[in-house]
């Protein structure tokens, strides 16, 4: 029953890195088909797509909105 959790533990942490590498494949400043192709390849091979992407994928991050409406701080 232990062994139960631990996959559930480890499948959770996946998901929740896969979103996150999926938001920074969105949020990118690369073109629409580079950040399909990625999508897909971290979608379609959750963890063999994710250490790709942590190796090779894209680095710039667009800024967020500018508007001081937005910026709470």
């Amino acid at each position: 029953m232990p062994t139960n959790f631990l996959w559930i533990g480890a499948l959770a942490i996946l998901l929740l890195l896969d979103l996150w590498a999926l938001n920074s494949v969105w949020r990118s400043s690369r073109s629409s088909a580079n950040k399909a192709l990625w999508t897909a390849m971290i979608v379609l091979l959750p963890l063999v797509g994710l250490v790709i992407w942590g190796a090779a994928g894209p680095r710039g991050v667009t800024k967020g909105p500018s508007s001081p409406e937005h910026s709470k701080g």
